[in-house]
């Protein structure tokens, strides 16, 4: 990642030091494709920051427009996490939700490469119920970047609101090594 970028935190401080990164004219959403292993995704990029991830078809439905540092950034990240070669992403996100919901996305993306957490233990974290934190992890607009895909049931996967649902959850799961009974 460039020297310097002001990332958005997912919390109360939301930023911290640094030049804001090249960005398009406010509100102008630029768009970029990438193939991985898990099919095409497309990254949407809003001032600068990262802001959704696609899914296939409708990714297919999304034309590429539009062209950011944060952007090409994301696209290398993306590949070198599917190539194997990237453990934890470092990009400048400003995902939707409120609080609670990006109390959520820190501490998913808390959850180290390769490891699992329940909806249980993020609860119990935040000071709150499993069912909320099951709802903000369906909610991430930001999915793989934002690991939702490690955060399981208790008793079993839980669910996974990508395209492809649980199946594509142990996709990305048996890609990081993080859920070994199913390898």
């Amino acid at each position: 990642m460039p020297h310097g970028w002001k990332i958005a935190a997912m919390d109360s401080q939301r930023t911290t030091t640094g030049p804001e990164p090249a960005a398009s004219p406010p509100d102008v959403e630029n768009c970029a494709h990438v193939e991985t292993p898990i099919g095409a995704i497309a990254v949407v990029e809003r001032d600068g920051r990262i802001v959704r991830l696609l899914w296939h078809s409708e990714a297919k439905r999304r034309q590429p427009q539009g062209q950011s540092e944060a952007l090409d950034e994301a696209v290398r990240q993306l590949r070198a996490y599917f190539a194997g070669d990237l453990k934890q992403f470092d990009l400048p996100l400003a995902p939707k939700g409120g609080d609670f919901e990006h109390a959520v996305q820190k501490a998913m993306k808390a959850i180290p490469y390769g490891e699992t957490r329940t909806y249980g233990d993020i609860a119990r974290e935040l000071g709150t119920y499993g069912q909320p934190v099951g709802q903000a992890c369906g909610a991430n607009p930001i999915p793989v970047i934002i690991p939702c895909h490690r955060v399981l049931s208790a008793n079993g996967l839980g669910g996974f609101s990508g395209e492809g649902g649980v199946e594509m959850k142990i996709r990305l799961l048996k890609h990081e090594g993080g859920y070994p009974f199913l390898l």
